[in-house]
């Protein structure tokens, strides 16, 4: 299907506390010309809402704590940014009170990927609303230890100005460390936000690709550690980032 009529890169929230099925969910959107980020719960929904953009919430109605369709009723009250619940199957109450609550459709569980995928770009196509989350220019150009990331232009510049090539894992694992700075990310966490760009999801995999980024950003700092390795939890971006 054509993406012209879809914004460019829409990003979906994909809120769910089932890890399998939330890592399941935002791999098979990234596939298919969406970025989409998973939060396990209304605090990571709200945490991911204060960094990035987002076009879409995808939101399941059974989560721990603040059930989804309080959240959808917060998140409504808050913005016209297109929401899709997940329901049990056969739950017509929940669907009701979804989309009295304000939801734009809802999906019903078990669900075909290729249906969920068109409910998505129809939400889409039908919204046009402003995306719920920080203002942020289209182009975007995020600073970190004299480093610089336009991301229109896909170019990492060096604290003495010369550009850097980055391999397309390369860039979506610095991106998702620039848009979640001081905070500890898993290796599961990274997969989900990386486009699934790093390839065969094993742990040693994903290391690797950190400690490729590593050698072009932090050799050039000086040896200063930029990403801290967090034993038996993950990794973090550990420098400040600034919009410019």
């Amino acid at each position: 299907m054509p993406y012209r009529d879809l914004p460019p890169a829409a990003h979906v929230l994909v809120v769910e506390d089932d890890a399998d099925t939330r890592v399941l969910v935002t791999r098979f959107l990234n596939e298919n010309g969406l970025r989409a980020t998973g939060a396990r719960d209304g605090r990571e929904m709200w945490e991911v809402l204060d960094q990035v953009p987002i076009d879409l919430v995808l939101l399941d109605v059974m989560l721990p704590g603040s059930t989804g369709l309080d959240l959808c009723r917060a998140l409504r009250s808050r913005s016209d940014v297109g929401i899709i619940m997940v329901t049990a199957r056969g739950s017509e109450t929940d669907r009701v009170m979804g989309l009295e609550f304000g939801a734009d459709d809802y999906v019903a569980k078990p669900f075909s990927r290729p249906e969920l995928l068109a409910r998505i770009r129809a939400v889409l196509r039908r919204g046009g609303a402003a995306p719920i989350g920080p203002t942020a220019p289209k182009r975007r150009v995020l600073g970190f230890a004299g480093w610089t990331l336009d991301t229109a232009r896909r170019e990492l510049i060096a604290p003495g100005g010369a550009s850097v090539d980055l391999s397309g894992a390369e860039y979506d694992l610095l991106l998702a460390f620039l848009e979640h700075p001081q905070r500890v990310l898993s290796r599961d966490q990274i997969l989900e936000l990386s486009r699934n760009r790093i390839g065969e999801t094993f742990d040693r995999t994903v290391d690797v690709l950190v400690s490729r980024l590593r050698r072009k950003i932090e050799d050039e700092h000086g040896g200063h550690t930029l990403i801290k390795t967090i034993r038996g939890a993950g990794y973090m971006f550990a420098a400040d980032v600034v919009r410019l």
